[in-house]
């Protein structure tokens, strides 16, 4: 543990913090309330912090663990490679970017809310694939070893299933939104990064 909070204090940072407020907030309503996204407010300046907190309540149990999973299989190594606070800005940027086209598309509805860390952990998920697209992982329930490049095209396809369903207040339209950012963030302030994805591409 102490090895994890030397080497990438951010991503623990994030972690605990998430798993805290979520965990906190999954039997208080009025709690949720006040931290999940509110795109009418927000559109209109107000509950601005929103945009942030939104990112730390989830849905229930199953929604923080797909979530804090992916997250741990991939932001640890991430912070390694671009460091913290480039792994920061990759995570907040992608959770601020990512609830920008939500805001916009339902800044008319009064009913609409959204939580989750969806968008933030996309986009710390393609940011790793920049670097990593062929590396290897065993992800439940595929019974086999599978590259990175194509769990993150699974998660999409999976986060577009849900996002068509839309019968809950997770935003799942913002997985597609964050992916993007993480990928453009990334390559902002690692630009060898996406040279470098499309040589190992070219390469297979």
């Amino acid at each position: 543990m102490e090895t994890y909070l030397f080497e990438t204090p951010v991503s623990c940072l994030i972690f605990l913090i998430t798993i805290l407020i979520s965990i906190c907030g999954f039997n208080n309503i009025p709690f949720n309330g006040k931290l999940m996204l509110h795109p009418y407010s927000v559109a209109k300046g107000q509950k601005l912090y929103q945009i942030l907190s939104s990112g730390l309540v989830h849905q229930d149990w199953a929604h923080l663990l797909f979530n804090m999973l992916t997250f741990y299989f991939f932001a640890f190594n991430l912070e390694r490679i671009i460091g913290h606070w480039q792994f920061g800005i990759v995570y907040i940027g992608s959770l601020i970017l990512c609830d920008i086209p939500s805001i916009y598309k339902y800044k008319n509805n009064f009913m609409y809310h959204s939580l989750g860390a969806s968008g933030a952990v996309c986009g710390i998920l393609f940011s790793y694939i920049l670097f990593f697209p062929f590396t290897k992982l065993v992800i439940f329930p595929i019974p086999i070893p599978i590259p990175a490049v194509l769990y993150g095209a699974l998660f999409l396809l999976y986060s577009s299933y849900l996002a068509k369903k839309q019968n809950d207040n997770i935003n799942h339209d913002a997985h597609f939104y964050g992916a993007l950012s993480g990928i453009i963030i990334t390559a902002l302030l690692v630009p060898s990064a996406l040279i470098d994805f499309f040589d190992a591409l070219i390469g297979i």
